[in-house]
């Protein structure tokens, strides 16, 4: 009798032992997860949501970055103004020039300096600034404190010139004109802020220089 009390007894322990294992066991499963959601919840985000943030901090450093100057806005105002001109002075080749050559090289100024207008006004427009008017064909001449520019007289003695004629007047006048314009691309490049403006400056520098060269050719200089 005495030892069947000793068996019941051990085994009720060893039910009580185990039922509280199996509890001990049901809690820790639960508290990893348990505590992986309050560390997500303390951190206030998730790897990806910080891969997102440092994303969106880089974007607005760079936007800081690449502000714009007084000398970007002067830039974009008055080469709108040059290459206005220039578009002007190379529109009259179609019906006048003589030499295939340079109706060609006009056409190039042209489809080049197009685009480039319209993207220098889409900068002011974004920047609050005022776009230039078009002045071309106008009778008063364009805004000369900028090197390059034609004067009214210059464009009448153009547009009068036919042939050969034409031909040399348009190549020296964009010589000229074109000096302007590198004039003016390095000190944007030099002075301006904004990054598109400057690497249009470049630019400007690097087409307009090898015209010049070749205009040059064509006029017989070396």
């Amino acid at each position: 009798m005495t030892a069947y009390r000793t068996f019941v007894r051990r085994t009720a322990v060893a039910v009580t032992a185990g039922a509280a294992a199996l509890v001990l066991a049901a809690c820790g499963s639960d508290t990893p997860a348990g505590g992986q959601d309050m560390g997500a919840k303390e951190s206030g985000s998730s790897p990806a949501a910080s891969t997102q943030a440092e994303g969106h901090d880089s974007a607005g450093g760079h936007d800081t970055a690449d502000g714009h100057n007084g000398a970007d806005v002067s830039f974009a105002m008055e080469m709108i103004h040059h290459h206005q001109q220039a578009v002007e002075m190379a529109e009259l080749a179609k019906g006048r020039a003589a030499s295939k050559d340079v109706k060609e090289l006009a056409a190039k100024i042209k489809s080049a300096q197009d685009p480039e207008i319209e993207q220098m006004s889409g900068w002011l427009t974004a920047w609050g600034e005022e776009v230039p008017a078009d002045m071309s064909g106008m009778e008063h001449d364009m805004p000369s404190s900028m090197p390059g520019m034609m004067s009214a007289g210059d464009m009448d003695e153009l547009k009068k010139a036919t042939g050969g004629d034409f031909d040399k007047k348009f190549l020296a006048m964009m010589v000229d004109h074109h000096e302007g314009a590198v004039t003016m691309g390095r000190t944007e490049k030099a002075d301006g802020k904004y990054g598109p403006a400057t690497r249009l400056a470049a630019d400007v520098v690097t087409a307009q220089t090898a015209e010049i060269e070749r205009m040059n050719k064509m006029l017989g200089k070396s």
